[in-house]
């Protein structure tokens, strides 16, 4: 008896506390759903002529496959700190993982587009409360001088998932069919619920916290809060997602769905700062100057990041005629340089602190966003590549010193809140980069249009011999000056039209260099941090 009261096993807790290898399974096992779900994401994109095509409906009624994931995937979002509290971090996270995983397996097997919506609604859900609850993890898991890697790893996924999405999707779908691109989940999903359930647990503090206030009854249903939440999110997805397609505010739909979000939004925030005890968001969060500068450089990391993935693979299928596996490789150099040089930016932190680096990342892309702004439709598979391999080096620096900013100042039982925010930011900025350059892609394309085609003929002399010579040809092979005029003149205004969607193109890099640039200068009100992520002078 006395050599057991001498010498205690060593249990389980002291194991996971203090050993590095569990330390990093944790890191590696909640990125693992991370990448099953972005991935995910941008495998639907390319898959959706299939999925038009072998469900018998059209190109634009396929769109709500992602749609409903969206809309779905916002409103699940800002509450899944609440819903973490109501069920247990680990239990909710395990859920949300299981959720998305059978929901995967039936949208692979959904008879019609009506169930697919469905199963992408349920998969939206489940998606929804993985990247919050991960983060969170994340922070409460390691130490604040450990806590810049982690995020490095974490990051990787964020950033790569994307990137080689199209390229994996297409070959998924060629090879095999569209329904592979959600059946894939299935083994990724299971070995993430193994390895959680091993080796993820919920913090002490957050444990007792949790205990404590279901025992004084401060865990209720803030069902307005819910409502109100929901509403607003919801219809703001929805706007950004098709507002390009139905011409924004020239549609009533769209409209009215902007001013229930408005609305929405504006008592919500009043409701859940005055009308209640136990918020389901906590924007009092935002009283904190580091928390708030975060999450708009979140919103403005997700703009740039999404915003330009969407627009090179379009442009480069689009005017020089790739095909989507050949667009795929021109984002994929990106996604390697990131995953090779965000351990790279780590060391970097340690040296700079997060400002300098965050600046210099923003910095960069404004760089390469610069070098995109002056490709020509002579532009080479080389000169793309090198374009998206700078965005990828300022890409690397962005992530970690965003998150270490972020949670520099919260105290360590607000973490869990502050992920559900910092991922909303996130998504929202991602889906309004999107909206943004796809509607000032067309917007332009079409002024550019105008522009040149009422000049054409005091435009360029070169254009007007290069007519006149195209004439002259189809006229040596036995067209009639008529037909051949009319061939010469429809080529021309199709060439016409590519240098108008390519200077559209140019002129939306500008806009995206010009909103890089105003990152440093948000900066200089960032409170100083040190470099192992906590706050200058904190103990």
């Amino acid at each position: 008896m006395s050599a057991i009261a001498l010498n205690p096993p060593l249990t389980l807790p002291t194991v996971r506390s203090n050993s590095s290898f569990m330390l990093w399974a944790t890191a590696l096992t909640v990125t693992l759903a991370t990448f099953m779900e972005l991935l995910d994401t941008s495998i639907a994109n390319v898959a959706l002529p299939h999925i038009a095509g072998g469900l018998g409906v059209s190109q634009d009624e396929s769109t709500w496959v992602l749609s409903s994931y969206l809309v779905a995937n916002a409103v699940v979002l800002p509450l899944s700190a609440w819903l973490s509290r109501v069920f247990g971090r680990k239990n909710y996270y395990m859920a949300c993982v299981a959720l998305f995983t059978i929901a995967s397996v039936l949208c692979g097997m959904a008879p019609s587009l009506g169930w697919l919506i469905f199963f992408r609604v349920l998969q939206g859900i489940g998606g929804g409360g993985l990247a919050p609850c991960e983060q969170a993890i994340l922070v409460d898991t390691f130490p604040p001088a450990k806590r810049p890697t982690a995020f490095a790893v974490y990051s990787i996924a964020i950033v790569a998932a994307p990137a080689i999405g199209p390229t994996f999707g297409g070959w998924l779908t060629d090879t095999f069919s569209w329904r592979w691109c959600f059946l894939i989940n299935l083994p990724v999903g299971i070995i993430s619920l193994l390895l959680t359930s091993r080796l993820v647990h919920d913090p002490v503090a957050f444990t007792h916290e949790r205990a404590a206030a279901r025992k004084a009854g401060k865990l209720r249903i803030d069902y307005i809060g819910i409502l109100l939440v929901a509403v607003a999110f919801g219809c703001l997805e929805y706007v950004l997602d098709k507002g390009q397609e139905d011409d924004w505010f020239g549609s009533q739909l769209i409209l009215t769905m902007s001013i229930i979000a408005a609305v929405a939004l504006i008592v919500g925030i009043a409701w859940e700062i005055w009308g209640t005890k136990d918020p389901v968001v906590a924007i009092q969060l935002m009283k904190d100057r580091n928390f708030f500068i975060a999450c708009c450089l979140y919103f403005l990391f997700g703009f740039t990041l999404f915003g330009s993935t969407v627009l090179l693979p379009q442009m480069v299928q689009q005017l020089f005629g790739y095909t989507a596996m050949d667009a795929g490789l021109v984002v994929t150099p990106g996604a390697i340089v990131v995953m090779c040089m965000v351990p790279v930016a780590v060391r970097i932190m340690k040296i700079t602190g997060p400002r300098i680096l965050l600046g210099s990342g923003f910095i960069i892309i404004a760089g390469s966003m610069w070098m995109l702004h002056h490709l020509s439709l002579d532009a080479d598979y080389r000169s793309i590549v090198i374009c998206r391999m700078v965005q990828g080096l300022g890409i690397s620096t962005l992530f970690v010193p965003t998150s270490t900013i972020a949670y520099s100042y919260l105290p360590k039982n607000a973490n869990n809140k502050a992920s559900s925010l910092t991922n909303l930011f996130r998504n929202v900025g991602g889906s309004a980069g999107i909206a943004f350059c796809t509607t000032m892609l067309q917007r332009q394309g079409q002024r550019h249009q105008n522009f040149l085609s009422a000049n054409f003929s005091n435009l360029s002399q070169t254009a007007v011999d290069a007519q006149a010579s195209l004439m002259h040809k189809l006229q040596g092979i036995g067209e009639s000056t008529y037909d051949s005029a009319r061939v010469a003149t429809g080529l021309m205004y199709r060439q016409l039209q590519t240098h108008a969607q390519m200077l559209a193109y140019v002129d939306v890099y500008a806009i995206m260099f010009a909103l890089c640039l105003i990152v440093p200068f948000v900066l200089l009100f960032v409170k100083p941090i040190k470099a192992g992520g906590a706050p200058a002078g904190a103990h």
